[in-house]
C-alpha cells in the first residue's frame, strides 16, 4: 500500500499539468475574456495543489499508521514465538524426564523379576532338599519300624526269636556282637541292645512264679502307663534296680548319667583306633582308654559314652556298659509299653519286665558278657 501511495505522489505533477489544457475546450471565446480566464487558471492551479498536499499528508499518515501497526503485529508474533519456544523447551524436558524415569522402572522391574526368580528357585532347592531328607527318615522310620514290630511281637519270654536273641541260645553256639550303640533313635538302640545282654542261663528251662505285688502294681501302671517315678511301680524299680545299678564312685557324673539315660540322650559307642576328638574337661574326669570315668579305676575302656549334645566323651570299663546298657534297655522296653507298640499279654510284658530287672541285678553285682 505504502508503495502505491508513492506512485501516486509521484504522478500528481502529470495531473497538474493536464488542467491547463482543460480551457482548451472553449478555445473560440479567448479574445472575448482573457484576464478572467488567467484568474480562473490560477484558482483552479492552487486547488489542485491543495488537494495534491492533502494527498500526500493522508498517504503519510496512512503509512506511518500502517508501519506502526505492522511493528506492533511484530512484536506480538516475536512474543508468542518466544512462548512457544518456552513451552517447547518445557515440553522437551519433560519428555525426557518420563522418558529417564522409564528407563529407571524399567530396568528395577527387570532386576524385581529376577531377584524374585533367584529367590523362587532357592526356595525350590531348599523344599527339594527337605523333601529328599524327610523321605529318608520315612524310609529309616518304616524301617524301624518293620524292625520294632518284628523285635516286640515275635519274641516272648515263653516263645523267643532266637535269631533276634542269640543269647538264649546254648554258651556253645551263642554269638555276641561287639559293640553297643545308644543313642536318641530309641527303636535301633532297642535292637542293638536286645542282640547284646546276656542272662546267666536259658529262661526257657526256669519254673516262673508271678509275685502277686508286683503284678498288681504293674498292672496299674500299666493301664495308664508313665515315666513320672513317683507311680509305685517305678518307684520301687528306682529304689531296687535302677539307682543301685547306675550308683558309681564318681557321684556326680553317675547323677548325670541317669539324668541322660532318663531323657534318652546318653550315646554309648566303641573306642575307635584313630585318634580321638578333644575333649573339653580334665583328662582325670574324662579317665582314658586305660582308667574308667565313673570308677576311677584303671581299666581297660573299649567304650565311651557322651551325655546329649555336649561333645563331651567318658571313657569307661565293660563293667560300667553292662550297668549302664542293662537300665537303657528298661527304659526303653517301658517306652516301647507307652507307646503302645507291644502288642502282648499283660503277664507276657510283665515277665519281660522282670527279666530286664534281673539283668541290671546281675548287672550292678558285677557280672557282665566277656565280649563287653
Amino acid at each position: 500500500s505504502q508503495a502505491s501511495f508513492e506512485e501516486d505522489s509521484l504522478q500528481q505533477p502529470a495531473v497538474g499539468h493536464w488542467k491547463p489544457l482543460m480551457p482548451s475546450k472553449g478555445s473560440k471565446e479567448e479574445p472575448k475574456t482573457g484576464c478572467q480566464d488567467a484568474g480562473g487558471v490560477d484558482e483552479s492551479q492552487s486547488t489542485e495543489q491543495l488537494n495534491v498536499s492533502r494527498l500526500r499528508s493522508s498517504s503519510v499518515e496512512i503509512r506511518e499508521k500502517g508501519s506502526e501497526f505492522l511493528k506492533e503485529e511484530l512484536h506480538k508474533a516475536q512474543k508468542e514465538l518466544k512462548l512457544k519456544d518456552k513451552e517447547c523447551e518445557r515440553l522437551s524436558k519433560v519428555r525426557e524426564q518420563l522418558e529417564q524415569e522409564l528407563e529407571e522402572l524399567t530396568a528395577s522391574l527387570f532386576e524385581e523379576a529376577h531377584k524374585m526368580v533367584r529367590e523362587a528357585n532357592t526356595k525350590q532347592a531348599a523344599a527339594e532338599k527337605q523333601l529328599r531328607e524327610a523321605r529318608g527318615k520315612i524310609d529309616m522310620l518304616q524301617a524301624e519300624v518293620t524292625a520294632l514290630k518284628t523285635l516286640v511281637i515275635t519274641s516272648t519270654p515263653s516263645s523267643p526269636n532266637w535269631e533276634l536273641h542269640p543269647q538264649l541260645q546254648s554258651p556253645s553256639k551263642a554269638v555276641f556282637r561287639k559293640g553297643h550303640g545308644r543313642n536318641k533313635s530309641t527303636s535301633s538302640a532297642m535292637v542293638s541292645a536286645a542282640s547284646q545282654n546276656v542272662t546267666p542261663e536259658p529262661v526257657s528251662h526256669e519254673h516262673k512264679e508271678v509275685d502277686a505285688i508286683l503284678f498288681a502294681e504293674f498292672q496299674a501302671w500299666k493301664e495308664s502307663p508313665t515315666l513320672d517315678k513317683s507311680c509305685s511301680f517305678l518307684d520301687r524299680i528306682y529304689r531296687e534296680d535302677i539307682g543301685p545299678c547306675l550308683d558309681f564312685t564318681k557321684q556326680e557324673l553317675s547323677e548325670l548319667v541317669r539324668v541322660a539315660v532318663e531323657q534318652n540322650t546318653l550315646t554309648i559307642e566303641p573306642v575307635a583306633s584313630q585318634t580321638l576328638p578333644v575333649v573339653k574337661v580334665s583328662a582325670e574326669e574324662c579317665g582314658g582308654a586305660k582308667k574308667c570315668a565313673l570308677s576311677g579305676l584303671p581299666r581297660t575302656c573299649k567304650h565311651r559314652i557322651m551325655l546329649g549334645d555336649s561333645g563331651n566323651y567318658y571313657y569307661i570299663s565293660p563293667s560300667c556298659r553292662a550297668r549302664i546298657t542293662a537300665v537303657c534297655n528298661f527304659f526303653t522296653y517301658i517306652r516301647y509299653i507307652q507307646q503302645g507298640l507291644v502288642r502282648q499279654d499283660v503277664e507276657l510284658m510283665y515277665w519281660e519286665v522282670m527279666r530286664l530287672r534281673r539283668e541290671m541285678s546281675v548287672a550292678k553285682l558285677g557280672f557282665y558278657p566277656s565280649e563287653m
